[in-house]
């Protein structure tokens, strides 16, 4: 058994974050379904999941792979748009291709017509680019982020530029074992093994695990594009204002996880080490805040005098 996904995050195009009742708006994806609306503790939507239909080979083999893939969007804190889209692979029992009724019945399943070791599927899926007629949840998930980021009530004016980023996984049974790459690009991969393969609790873990990998990568591009240490404070700050606005307070690793899935989190902390990172270049931030504030005090102060 493998599980296969990917991830798109990237900042609504909207200059605030919007409303819980925008939000369901802009996430209302499957008419009749109710988009799912949680505030605490922090603020999350998520449209209801769909499917789409998939006959076509997946890199490491020349096999047909045939079923459905789930595919959803995510808004939380009314800002962060995520595209998530993941796949269980099993090989067929039957090495010849059904009728689309038998596939339809089991969502979010593929039945592959070929022989090939899970771990050899993994590694290609994880680090070889699509080709022609290839599995592409990186497709279907632009697909769905552009369909949110498309509604007319978004006003297009984002608060700070920063790039979306891809984030491709890979899930087999074994003893636990995490490992995270994050290439030079927008792309970062992650090979899970896990005692169990719950499909749509290591779904919501591989989102939450992006979406916070986009925070450290937005907050990093704000700082380098700011040149802090290289131009003046008075240069620096508004510069840095917007990522204060909309990006400091969302970091809540795990939030919303149970705590097999959050002992994975406890793998990224000691390696690579999210949070650490994540609270260094806070306080860094904080302490051009602090520095500018006493001097725009003393040069007061000093006008005073």
């Amino acid at each position: 058994m493998l599980i296969l996904g990917e991830i798109h995050t990237g900042l609504l195009r909207h200059s605030t974050p919007v409303t819980t009742g925008l939000a369901r708006d802009l996430l209302d994806l499957v008419a009749g379904e109710a988009v799912r609306v949680s505030e605490r503790p922090i603020s999350c939507a998520w449209s209801p999941d769909l499917t789409t239909g998939v006959d076509c080979t997946i890199a490491g083999t020349s096999g047909r792979a045939v079923g459905t893939v789930r595919h959803r969007a995510v808004l939380t804190a009314g800002c962060v748009v995520q595209a998530s889209a993941y796949t269980t692979v099993e090989r067929a029992a039957e090495v010849r291709r059904l009728p689309w009724s038998h596939y339809i019945s089991r969502p979010g399943q593929v039945e592959l017509l070929a022989k090939t070791p899970p771990a050899t599927l993994a590694e290609a899926f994880l680090t070889t680019e699509r080709g022609p007629g290839a599995l592409d949840l990186g497709g279907i998930c632009a697909r769905t982020i552009e369909r949110v980021q498309a509604s007319p009530r978004l006003d297009r004016r984002v608060p700070l530029r920063v790039p979306r980023t891809r984030f491709r996984w890979a899930a087999m049974p074994g003893e636990r074992r995490v490992h995270l790459l994050v290439d030079e690009g927008d792309l970062r991969t992650l090979r899970l093994t896990l005692p169990e393969l719950p499909a749509a609790r290591i779904a919501d873990l591989c989102a939450d695990v992006a979406r916070h990998d986009w925070l450290l990568s937005s907050l990093i591009e704000v700082i380098d594009a700011s040149a802090l240490g290289v131009r003046t404070r008075e240069e620096t700050l508004p510069r840095l204002a917007p990522a204060i606005d909309t990006l400091l307070h969302l970091w809540m690793p795990a939030a919303r996880l149970d705590d097999e899935m959050a002992a994975v989190w406890e793998s990224l902390e000691r390696r690579p080490g999210f949070t650490r990172h994540w609270a260094t270049l806070v306080s860094r931030i904080r302490d051009q805040l602090s520095v500018g504030t006493v001097e725009a005090l003393s040069a007061t102060a000093g006008v005073r005098v």
